[in-house]
C-alpha cells in the first residue's frame, strides 16, 4: 500500500513554531534569501486543522497550492477554500492567515518577499471560533 508521503513533490521537512502557527505544520526550504533573490520559498505542509496565525507580509507573497485543501482569508473578509492548482496572491501589509481545513492537509509553496531583513510580522492566533466558521 502507498504511503501518502509518495505522493508529496517534496519532503515534510521541519516542524514549525507554535509561536506561529496552530496545530502540525512544517517547512521544506526550497530557496533562500541571498544575493540573488531578494525572496525565499519554501513547501509548507499543514495537516489537517492546521493553521498560521494572522500576519502580514512587507512586500507581499504569492501561494502555489500542490497538494489538498486549506483556506485564506484577509482580515474583514470572507474566507475563501483553496485547493491544489490555485495560486493566491497576498498584497503587502494585509493581514491574513491561511492552512488546512478542518478534515484535509494542504500544501503549499510560498514565495515571500522581503523588505530589507524583513519578511513577516506575526499577530495573534487565528481563534478556533474564527476556524470553525470558515470550516461550516
Amino acid at each position: 500500500m502507498e504511503t501518502a508521503n509518495q505522493h508529496s513533490i517534496f519532503p515534510k521537512g521541519q516542524r514549525l513554531p507554535t509561536d506561529w502557527f496552530t496545530g502540525e505544520a512544517f517547512l521544506h526550504p526550497l530557496v533562500v534569501k541571498d544575493k540573488n533573490h531578494e525572496f525565499s520559498a519554501g513547501a509548507v505542509t499543514f495537516e489537517p486543522g492546521a493553521r498560521t496565525h494572522w500576519h502580514t507580509h512587507p512586500k507581499g507573497q504569492a501561494l502555489i497550492v500542490i497538494e489538498g485543501q486549506g483556506f485564506y482569508q484577509e482580515k474583514g473578509a470572507e474566507a475563501r477554500g483553496i485547493k491544489k492548482g490555485d495560486v493566491v496572491n497576498i498584497p503587502e501589509n494585509v493581514e491574513h492567515w491561511h492552512g488546512a481545513s478542518a478534515t484535509t492537509k494542504m500544501v503549499h509553496i510560498a514565495i515571500t518577499n522581503y523588505k530589507e531583513e524583513v519578511q513577516v510580522t506575526w499577530m495573534n492566533p487565528v481563534t478556533d471560533e474564527e476556524f470553525d466558521k470558515v470550516n461550516h
